[in-house]
């Protein structure tokens, strides 16, 4: 890779929001800050910009032809968000594309503990008391103890996993290669195998071809009876009727979902009104500190490439992160 001078003023082409705006004009650097999305198709980026910094907003519908001349100019793409599957192939024939890997795992972690302690102490379950008549004992479960499996072991699940070790929980995850014991974790080679053995499958892979529906009836079908799925990732890693199967039968005891597809499902769908699921509208990733871990991630990086230096979290081409 060719740097740039020291003088080299950048010109950003960016669709975010008006305040990750202002704060890329106060950068150091005092680039050239293009908002351009407003008044044109996302991918119909300005031919003069150097750098492109984006979220996955709009790019679903991209065409799979890429633009004549694509990259431009373009030295430079960094994606705001983790996942990169909204994209289409010809981006990442830009010299250099890096995600937003991380800046949303500690609010994630949380989510993901969140939905296990209201799991384990029966939340989801009418259990506040709002007259006599329901004054009755209950036998809440422990966490602690309990075992989580993370599908998936990004910097997502290594903040959960920090967390759930913290309060006693036993951790398992999976990778490829063989299973066995190390860094305090139980490592399993496939999901189906680590679904008979946890309490709470917690899903954090990207979604690649070979992820996508990758939870399906066999694997819920080894589960351990009672199994608690929390997913944080992208509704499509999983066989939706055969979740719902699994509910149905016991199998599973519950499901947390913060993602769907699509999304928001259609109305009436059954996900909206079923018993043992327990949806959130895709907002397991905020956090009131949001915009400024995404600042801090985007301008390290602006600071690295100006600077020389090799960029956090870079794609690697064929990978599909």
């Amino acid at each position: 890779m060719t740097f740039p001078a020291a003088s080299f003023r950048p010109v950003i082409a960016c669709n975010l929001d008006p305040e990750q705006v202002e704060r890329l004009r106060a950068h150091h650097s005092q680039p050239v800050v293009i908002p351009y999305s407003e008044t044109a198709p996302v991918w119909e980026v300005p031919e003069e910009a150097d750098f492109l910094f984006t979220f996955f907003k709009g790019w679903a519908n991209a065409p799979k032809q890429k633009p004549a001349g694509w990259p431009h100019r373009l030295k430079w793409v960094q994606i705001a968000s983790a996942g990169i599957d909204a994209f289409p192939d010809w981006i990442f024939e830009a010299p250099l594309v890096t995600t937003g890997r991380g800046i949303s795992a500690e609010a994630i972690a949380e989510y993901v503990i969140a939905s296990v302690f209201a799991h384990e102490k029966h939340l989801f379950d009418d259990l506040l008391v709002r007259s006599a008549d329901a004054w009755q004992n209950r036998t809440l479960n422990l966490v602690s103890g309990k075992t989580i499996g993370f599908y998936g072991f990004g910097a997502i699940a290594r903040r959960t996993a920090e967390k759930a070790r913290a309060l006693g929980m036993q951790v398992a995850a999976t990778r490829r290669g063989p299973a066995g014991e190390g860094d305090g974790i139980r490592w399993f080679s496939d999901l189906a195998s680590m679904a008979a053995e946890v309490d709470h499958l917690i899903l954090a892979v990207p979604l690649t071809a070979e992820t996508r529906r990758s939870v399906d009836a066999g694997v819920l079908a080894a589960a351990r009876p009672g199994l608690h799925l929390v997913n944080v990732c992208r509704g499509e890693v999983i066989d939706d009727d055969a979740l719902l199967a699994a509910l149905d039968n016991g199998q599973l005891s519950a499901a947390t979902l913060d993602v769907t597809a699509p999304e928001p499902l259609p109305a009436g769908h059954v996900f909206y009104t079923h018993p043992k699921i327990r949806l959130t509208p895709h907002i397991s990733w905020t956090s009131e500190d949001n915009a400024a871990r995404i600042a801090a991630k985007l301008h390290g990086n602006l600071d690295r490439f100006l600077a020389g230096e090799p960029l956090e979290d870079t794609v690697v081409a064929g990978r599909g992160y």
